[in-house]
C-alpha cells in the first residue's frame, strides 16, 4: 500500500481518502483503525466511589449478568459503557476482543498458548487467565502475526 501526505491549512479536520480497485479485509481494516477515535480513560465505579481508569491500567474488560467490569490491579470496576462501545474506543493497537463478552489488554499478556485442540490459552502477566473463543482464534492468529 502506497501513502501519501499532504500538508494542507484547508483542513482543520484530517481528511483521509483511500483508492483502490476493490474492498479487501485489509482495506476494511484500515477503514475501521482509521475510523475509531481513542479513548485514554474509562470511567468506572467501585462501591460508591468512582474512579477515572487509564487505559493502560486496564487488563481486561468482560461482561456478565447485564453488566461491563474493568479488571485492572487496583481491582475490579464497573463500567457504565457497552463492551462493543470500548472496543470502539480503546486503542486498536493494544486491545483486542477474544470472545463475545470480552476484551484484553494485549500490552498485560504475559504468554498465550496454542494448544493442539485449537484453543488458545492467555495467561496475564498477574498471573490470572482466560481463554479465546474459538470464534477469535483466527483473529487473534491474525494480529499476533501467527
Amino acid at each position: 500500500m502506497k501513502v501519501e501526505l499532504k500538508i494542507d491549512n484547508n483542513y482543520k479536520t484530517p481528511l483521509c481518502v483511500i483508492y483502490t480497485d476493490q474492498i479487501t479485509e485489509e482495506i476494511k481494516s484500515y477503514i475501521t483503525k482509521l475510523s475509531c477515535t481513542t479513548q485514554n480513560t474509562v470511567t468506572g465505579k467501585s462501591g460508591d466511589d468512582v474512579s477515572i481508569i487509564n487505559q493502560n491500567d486496564i487488563i481486561n474488560i468482560y461482561a456478565s449478568n447485564g453488566e461491563v467490569f474493568a479488571v485492572t490491579d487496583r481491582g475490579e470496576f464497573t463500567v457504565t459503557q457497552r463492551l462493543y462501545e470500548l472496543e470502539n474506543s480503546l486503542d486498536y493497537n493494544k486491545f483486542v476482543r477474544i470472545s463475545k463478552s470480552e476484551i484484553i489488554n494485549l500490552e498485560k499478556v504475559s504468554r498465550f498458548n496454542l494448544k493442539i485442540s485449537g484453543t488458545v490459552y492467555v495467561l496475564f502477566k498477574n498471573g490470572k487467565s482466560t481463554y479465546v473463543s474459538r470464534r477469535y482464534v483466527s483473529k487473534i492468529k491474525e494480529r499476533l502475526g501467527v
